[in-house]
């Protein structure tokens, strides 16, 4: 099976510095090696000389060619075999020879796709100058190298800060007239496309410094605020690249302001990077962009002072490594995307179709079955209504039946009772009536009786009962 890690070339840098010290530290951690397989472009003898120095335990495979480079393990492609003298912490012409074969067979390999990002140690820009190097720095010398005629922009950045430069190793001096409104716009258009492709940003925004302190008070301190930077900020807008500015560069990273941005466009080299690596020291990344190589370094130099003391971090080269490998990984997909648009339009639109069939169809089971419940519950809701209206309507001709019934039965009692009542009243009276009545009718006739008694005329006595 093809194994599919990305292949990250990295350069010894200067042997007098820090170079092999960090480069050892960070494949001490075998971790990195299931992100990416490493093939260093030094010497052995140099290599465990500082293993050996640093009591560093970090293994590593020599071949001769990159392609024979394994998976899992730090390689070392054998640039120079030869007994080189080293002299820690010291500027040496020989240290200077060593880190260019280096770079210069790394970017060999590199056009011959035996690897796929390259990470460069530092370097003394000093001592690296022959009559096959006559640049400032490794940016400027590999756009010479593998730039394909593009022009390179220096972006130095960390997870908080990108900060672009418009001029790079130039003499203070000589900035204001490196300044216009061409470069500007150029330097503008660099790294909006870096935003998109490499970092993979949608609509980024840029913050655009001045040159001038206070962004020259409105003419009072200088003119190319107004002259130069604005301009360029204007065409840049109306080409849809989102910058603003000038921004007085005290103030802007004095009050945080960076945070609202993806990317800040410096005039002059300390200008930005002054404040950067005041923040970013040790986890800084230089990373180069506008260039089909992908390049990335520690922000950071030789470090002389510190050589051979066990106390560089390797962080700065760690997050570079990390770096290099995010940004190809972004281009892959960047320019997958749009190698061949119609049929990945087509692609994604029959991907799009069946995605939203599919979720049509979940919707009409999810309608159906959410229809089916609802009817389900409207069904169970309407028996159990039903159900508790016979009940009620049960209930309620019981309860009423048994009031009619009772009704009836108290007014049957209370017509018996008044019956009774009435049919003893009226045997009463009826008795009283004949009784009384007939004694009335006694009681008058006696009277009459005696009346007609008294108003008779006294009857004779008899006399011996003659009569």
């Amino acid at each position: 099976m093809e194994d599919k890690r990305i292949r990250v070339g990295i350069t010894q840098g200067d042997t007098n510095g820090i170079g092999y010290e960090i480069i050892l530290k960070t494949f001490a951690e075998p971790t990195i090696l299931e992100l990416c397989t490493p093939i260093v472009y030094g010497n052995p003898r140099i290599a465990t000389y500082y293993r050996k120095g640093l009591n560093l335990n970090t293994n590593f495979m020599s071949v001769t060619d990159a392609n024979d480079a394994q998976p899992d393990r730090m390689n070392m492609v054998v640039v120079d075999d030869q007994e080189v003298k080293i002299e820690m912490g010291q500027s040496s012409a020989e240290a200077g020879q060593q880190a260019l074969k280096s770079l210069e067979r790394a970017l060999k390999d590199y056009r011959d796709g035996k690897i796929d990002v390259l990470v460069t140690a530092p370097i003394n820009k000093h001592n690296i100058q022959n009559e096959h190097f006559r640049f400032p720095g490794h940016t400027e010398y590999i756009q010479s190298k593998v730039g394909d005629g593009k022009e390179a922009l220096m972006i130095l950045m960390n997870e908080n800060m990108r900060v672009a430069l418009a001029t790079t190793h130039v003499p203070i001096s000589k900035v204001a007239e490196n300044i216009t409104e061409e470069r500007l716009l150029a330097k503008l258009r660099i790294l909006h496309q870096s935003l998109l492709r490499d970092f993979a940003i949608d609509n980024p925004r840029i913050a655009v410094l001045a040159l001038n302190p206070h962004a020259s008070d409105n003419g009072l301190i200088g003119n190319e605020e107004e002259t130069i930077i604005i301009p360029a900020l204007e065409k840049a807008v109306a080409e849809g690249i989102n910058a603003f500015g000038p921004y007085a560069a005290d103030g802007f990273f004095g009050a945080h302001t960076y945070d609202h941005f993806d990317a800040i466009l410096a005039m002059y080299h300390d200008q930005g990077l002054t404040a950067f690596k005041a923040m970013a020291m040790n986890d800084g990344v230089n990373f180069t962009a506008g260039l089909p190589i992908i390049r990335t370094s520690p922000d950071h130099g030789t470090a002389y002072d510190i050589v051979g003391q066990g106390i560089a971090s390797e962080n700065s080269l760690r997050q570079a490594i990390f770096t290099a490998t995010d940004i190809w990984r972004n281009r892959q997909r960047w320019d997958e995307a749009r190698s061949n648009p119609l049929p990945k339009l087509y692609q994604e639109r029959r991907e799009d179709e069946r995605f939203h069939t599919a979720e049509r169809r979940g919707q009409m089971d999810l309608d159906s079955a959410e229809a089916k419940k609802r009817s389900d519950e409207v069904q169970r809701f309407h028996t159990a209504e039903r159900r508790g209206q016979m009940d009620l309507d049960s209930t309620e001709a019981k309860k009423r039946s048994d009031e009619v019934q009772r009704f009836h039965t108290a007014e049957r009692r209370g017509q018996m009772d008044l019956d009774s009542t009435e049919a003893k009243n009226g045997r009463s009276s009826e008795r009283h009536r004949t009784s009384s009545f007939g004694r009335v009718a006694s009681d008058e006739d006696a009277v009459k009786r005696s009346d007609e008694i008294q108003r008779r005329p006294p009857r004779k006595p008899f006399e011996n009962n003659a009569e």
